[in-house]
């Protein structure tokens, strides 16, 4: 076995250090002898050689022990990263071998943990175009911020950062793969668990949004809202939207901030109709939504 084989490699160690040391006396004694003209010149050569030749049958012995300590190291399986083993793929006495496919098991690490986050193309560019154009000024961190809501609607407490964002879209889909880093002291985040991510990349200060309940198409797909006038009329005003955001649309133009967009009772609104609004509590300051009555 492998312990024998360093069992044996010790031994011969010791014993090449023990003829070593022997040696090293004898020629050390001829030595002496030799200055008081007691003994040959051969003979005190031959004990020197003696001398070398033991020190190097230490110097192998000594690596035949690191190379049995080495194969011993090596019948342990140690994990290069930190992290969690899955279930065993392989039972007890099942043979295994060095180039086999199938792995014993897998091991996951869990702290930190990865985020892959599939973004479409045209989203990426759209936000290139806008972070170049001004109209998003780039989060003042050098790392975009992410954030995660869970399976349940839950926000994860711990802020992430963006890793990296591949090279290449995958034409299949039509996204590039984005990869967060989340710190997990409490293994909260699994892998294989969905998420969702919330990523941070710019900011704009005079973004507009409106519910999408708010916002109505026509046959031809174009969308508009009812916008309240200076006269209490409804008018009827065409927007263009961008993303979604949380349940929103982003609107891109069509409206002004502090205008007043009617948002419930739409099946009775028509353009022209006088109104009555009340502004919604949770109406944010960019821009005003109402209740029409």
């Amino acid at each position: 076995s492998y312990e024998a084989a360093v069992a044996s490699a010790e031994a011969a160690l010791i014993r090449a250090e023990a003829a070593a040391t022997t040696a090293k006396l004898r020629a050390e004694r001829l030595a002496a002898l030799a200055g008081r003209q007691l003994v040959s010149r051969q003979d005190l050569d031959d004990a020197e050689a003696a001398q070398r030749q033991s020190g190097a049958a230490v110097a192998e012995q000594r690596a035949q022990l690191q190379g049995a300590r080495i194969d011993l190291r090596r019948t342990r399986i140690a994990a290069p990263i930190t992290g969690r083993i899955g279930r065993s793929e392989m039972t007890a006495g099942a043979l295994v071998s060095a180039g086999q496919a199938q792995a014993l098991a897998t091991v996951q690490q869990l702290d930190p943990m990865f985020v892959d986050i599939p973004r479409s193309s045209q989203e990426l560019l759209q936000l290139r175009e806008q972070l170049a154009s001004g109209r998003l000024q780039r989060a003042t961190d050098d790392s975009a911020r992410v954030t995660l809501l869970l399976e349940d609607g839950s926000r994860y407490e711990l802020p992430g950062k963006l890793a990296f964002t591949d090279v290449t879209i995958d034409p299949g889909t039509a996204s590039v793969m984005l990869r967060a880093v989340f710190p997990n002291p409490e293994q909260r985040l699994l892998p294989g668990m969905y998420v969702r991510a919330v990523l941070s990349e710019g900011e704009r200060h005079d973004a507009i949004v409106l519910p999408q309940s708010v916002v109505q198409r026509d046959h031809t797909g174009a969308a508009s809202v009812f916008v309240v006038g200076s006269d209490r009329t409804a008018t009827v005003r065409a927007v263009t939207i961008g993303r979604s955001i949380d349940g929103n649309w982003l609107i891109e133009s069509g409206l002004q901030p502090g205008e007043r967009v009617i948002a419930d009772n739409l099946q009775k609104i028509r353009a022209g109709s006088r109104v009555n609004a009340v502004v919604r509590a949770e109406a944010s300051s960019a821009a005003t939504t109402g209740a029409a009555h």
